[in-house]
């Protein structure tokens, strides 16, 4: 069966040539409103011969969980049955939708829950976009966008899935779609070198933002997996790349583990890391997923971020959201499938 919110708009007009192209439109529209056949004007005739091989809509809210803080945890279900998270993050300066690009993952960071199941299957380009789809129809008019910012920070490496994440970068954009900003889709990846090269070389206005969390090859590896293949030397030198392309700052992201990461040399080793790159460090109190890595106090943390703007490097603490509904990455997915 294939899925079709895969395809663009003129590439529905391509796959569906025995409808009528007004009849297209309506079911793209029916796509970025996350309908399915039933809600739609197209005749039975049509759907009926659309049923045979296609899915209108890959993913539906499984169950959704509401914070005291507005924030709602989203778990998706997939066509062929598989979970995955989404979080709606209600802020001041426009809201966030915060989703996933594969169904696990296998990155093996011990700090991250998405990781635990390990990976079962990449997202396709169109179950991405109907996530965005489900998600903004359950917070406002589903012929509106109701969200600002995406963040492809859920379950999963987006560019371990690269080219079913280009993909959908231009889906998401496309003045047919949503005609969202590249400015305003952050992607966060562990750090896969040659695939940060590779999205460089297409120069998209996207916010990179690298899961850094250590500030040597020996630390990171204790908790990464990832740096046994990349050294953070490799990593800034892909960076430095992206930043010279594509005139965008990067995002360091750092999870603050207690006596892993926390001290005064991990903080005098970022300013000379970040030194003469356009950059800025986002630190992030751990979620504790039920691992042996315990989390600083949120006055270390915030102890943390001053010492490090004291010495010129630009730094901020991330605000807690969805604490109370099991917010972070991985960990409704990870209860579910544990109950289940």
């Amino acid at each position: 069966m294939k899925i079709l919110s895969d395809f663009s708009l003129n590439e529905l007009r391509e796959e569906l040539t025995d409808i009528p192209a007004f009849r297209v439109k309506q079911i793209f529209d029916a796509i970025i409103q996350a309908k399915d056949y039933t809600d739609t004007n197209l005749s039975k005739d049509i759907q009926s011969k659309l049923k045979e091989n296609y899915i209108l809509k890959p993913v539906n809210i499984y169950k959704r969980l509401e914070s005291k803080d507005g924030t709602k945890k989203y778990l998706l279900a997939l066509s062929d049955g598989n979970i995955v998270e989404c979080v709606f993050l209600k802020q001041n300066y426009g809201n966030t939708i915060c989703m996933s690009t594969q169904v696990g993952c296998r990155m093996g960071c011990k700090f991250c829950a998405s990781t635990m199941k390990g990976l079962i299957r990449n997202l396709t380009p169109g179950e991405m976009l109907s996530t965005i789809a489900v998600v903004n129809a359950d917070n406002g008019r589903c012929n509106e966008r109701n969200f600002t910012n995406i963040v492809l920070m859920g379950s999963g490496e987006p560019l371990d899935n690269f080219d079913n994440v280009v993909k959908w970068i231009q889906l998401i954009t496309d003045k047919d779609s949503f005609n969202v900003s590249e400015r305003n889709i952050s992607l966060s990846t562990c750090g896969l070198v040659d695939k940060i090269y590779d999205l460089s070389k297409l120069n998209f206005n996207i916010t990179l933002c690298l899961s850094l969390h250590a500030t040597t090859d020996e630390i990171r590896k204790t908790i990464m997996p990832i740096a046994n293949r990349y050294t953070i030397e490799e990593i800034l030198k892909a960076l430095q790349e992206y930043v010279k392309i594509n005139s965008r700052r990067v995002v360091f992201e750092y999870c603050l583990i207690k006596d892993t990461n926390d001290s005064i040399e991990d903080i005098n080793r970022l300013k000379n890391l970040t030194k003469g790159l356009l950059c800025h460090v986002n630190v992030i109190c751990l979620n504790p997923n039920g691992g042996s890595l315990k989390a600083t106090t949120h006055k270390e943390a915030v102890d943390f971020v001053d010492k490090l703007n004291q010495i010129g490097v630009s730094a901020t603490l991330r605000r807690s959201q969805g604490s109370d509904i099991e917010g972070a990455c991985g960990m409704l997915r990870a209860k579910t499938l544990n109950e289940n």
